[in-house]
């Protein structure tokens, strides 16, 4: 199957493949593909999804606004972003679950997807046979919408939560254009990334995981305090959990550095299966650490994209052990899968 396919379920009011990133006074924007890079249309939003127009309020320049701080305005936001603009017919999830701000995770996609680029002449490979393995797909299936809507890939999804993997596959098999397109897998052992899931006979595009960031519950609650104060501009009690999340999507022994150390330290076993690893890395203190790891590991090429949208900036560490040569002919293989 050919990887220039037609994809796009909804069509991208954003013209095709401009340069990657805006970039303002503050470090870099959303990209330019993404959907949302814009201010949000809240009445289209909310009459797609009326049950949001309860969170809708007037903003100091008197504009429609969301109330960023309630965990249910965030759900039926994002739900509401899924519905209008990806085309879905359902998205919901268990309300234990972490409720991923959608603009933020597509632009991960479409920064693989340049990234993916440089190795076909500037053009991004669509279609299924570009295969992709999202290490944590969470309840969501975030990534896999994201990446299939916008460019029709084939995704992996694992997961160490089983209920997790059930929500992700619920959501699959409520929306036909997501159907054949993800397959979920569980991964029953937690200090692993790679192993037991990677099967020898496979071979991705790339892989990329957004990782559990705190190393407690103490350390969760405290960041959750400080995006409470930054939302609603004063100290506050009670936080509550603006993104949801259950203990596994937060929370991991050793926090984000010493999961990205292992998931580098297991890349190396799959290095000619794999043409670009990557991680969203949330602390830019850990990133000094990672390179040293990934300088051990004696790749080919690494790379470090930042990411900006609202008030959060983060960065996309990549890195891949096949030459440049061995990448500009990936596609010219058929893709195996491990079936």
């Amino acid at each position: 199957m050919s990887v220039w396919s037609t994809c796009g379920a909804v069509p991208c009011p954003v013209p095709p493949f401009p340069p990657s990133s805006a970039t303002g006074p503050k470090g870099p924007r959303m990209h330019l593909r993404n959907r949302n890079i814009g201010r949000y249309d809240i009445p289209a939003l909310v009459r797609r999804l009326p049950d949001l127009g309860a969170f809708v309020q007037p903003s100091k320049s008197g504009e429609d606004s969301i109330d960023f701080s309630q965990p249910e305005a965030v759900k039926l936001l994002n739900r509401a972003l899924m519905l209008s603009d990806y085309g879905l017919d359902h998205w919901d999830f268990p309300e234990a679950h972490l409720c991923p701000p959608v603009p933020g995770r597509a632009d991960y996609l479409h920064h693989m997807a340049d990234l993916l680029s440089t190795a076909t002449g500037g053009k991004v490979p669509e279609g299924p046979a570009v295969r992709v393995l999202d290490v944590g797909v969470g309840a969501t299936a975030i990534y896999p919408i994201v990446g299939i809507v916008e460019y029709g890939w084939s995704f992996v999804g694992c997961d160490i939560s089983k209920d997790s993997l059930a929500s992700s596959a619920s959501i699959v098999a409520s929306n036909p254009m997501l159907q054949g397109q993800l397959e979920c897998r569980h991964q029953p052992h937690a200090e692993r990334k790679f192993a037991g899931i990677v099967v020898p006979s496979e071979r991705f595009a790339f892989t990329m995981c957004n990782p559990p960031f705190h190393a407690s519950a103490q350390e969760a609650m405290a960041g959750t305090m400080r995006k409470t104060r930054n939302l609603k501009g004063r100290k506050t009690r009670r936080p509550m959990l603006n993104f949801g999340g259950v203990s596994d999507e937060l929370i991991c022994e050793g926090g984000e550095g010493q999961f990205i150390q292992a998931l580098i330290e297991e890349s190396r076993d799959h290095a000619a299966q794999v043409m670009w690893f990557s991680t969203l890395v949330s602390k830019r203190s850990h990133m000094k650490v990672f390179y040293a790891a990934l300088n051990a590991m004696g790749p080919k090429e690494v790379k470090t994209m930042p990411m900006g949208t609202g008030n959060k900036s983060t960065r996309i560490l990549a890195w891949t052990f096949l030459s440049k040569e061995e990448r500009e002919t990936w596609f010219e293989k058929e893709p195996q899968s491990g079936s």
